[in-house]
C-alpha cells in the first residue's frame, strides 16, 4: 500500500512539474513577443531564411482552423477544456511513466493556449516556417508541446505494438 501511494505521488509531482514548465515555457515566450510588438512597436523579423517571427492572433482551433468569433468559439473552448480533463484523467490512470510524461507535455501546451483563449479570447502565434513562398501554419511554443507529446505518444504505442507481435 505504502508503495502503490510513493509511485502515486511520483507520478503527480512528475506530471506537475512537466505541465508547469510546459505552461510556464509558453507563457513567457508569449508575454514577450507580445510585449515586442505591443510595446516596441515591433514589426515581423527575419529570424534566417526558413523562419520569421510575426505575431496572428489565432481564434480558431490548430492552426486557424475553424476562426471564429460566434458561440461556436465558446463551443470550441468549452471541447477544449474537456479535451485537458480526460488528458487529466488519462494520466492519473496511466501507469507507465512514459505516457504520464508524453501526455503531460500534451497537457501543459494544451493549458498554454486555453489560457489564451480565456485571456486573450485569441491565441497568439508567432513562429512563422517557410521555404520560399511556401509558410507553414504560424504557431507557438504550446503548439510544439502538444505536437511533441502527441507524436511520442503515437511512437511510443506503435513501438508497444511491435514488441508485443515480435514475442
Amino acid at each position: 500500500m505504502k508503495e502503490k501511494i510513493v509511485q502515486l505521488n511520483k507520478k503527480f509531482f512528475l506530471s506537475f512539474f512537466i505541465i508547469l514548465f510546459c505552461f510556464a515555457l509558453d507563457r513567457v515566450t508569449k508575454f514577450n513577443v507580445i510585449n515586442l510588438y505591443t510595446n516596441n512597436n515591433f514589426k515581423d523579423q527575419y529570424i534566417n531564411s526558413y523562419t520569421n517571427l510575426t505575431l496572428i492572433w489565432n481564434k480558431g482551433i490548430a492552426f486557424g482552423l475553424f476562426e471564429s468569433e460566434t458561440l461556436f468559439y465558446s463551443f470550441i473552448s468549452f471541447f477544449i477544456f474537456l479535451i485537458i480533463i480526460f488528458i487529466m484523467y488519462l494520466i492519473l490512470k496511466s501507469k507507465i511513466l512514459s505516457e504520464v510524461f508524453f501526455l503531460s507535455v500534451v497537457a501543459g501546451g494544451a493549458l498554454g493556449n486555453f489560457f489564451d483563449r480565456l485571456y486573450y479570447n485569441a491565441v497568439p502565434d508567432f513562429i512563422d516556417l517557410h521555404y520560399k513562398n511556401f509558410h507553414w501554419f504560424t504557431f507557438n511554443v504550446a503548439d510544439i508541446c502538444i505536437s511533441i507529446g502527441i507524436v511520442m505518444l503515437l511512437l511510443f504505442d506503435i513501438l508497444k505494438i511491435k514488441f508485443k507481435n515480435n514475442e
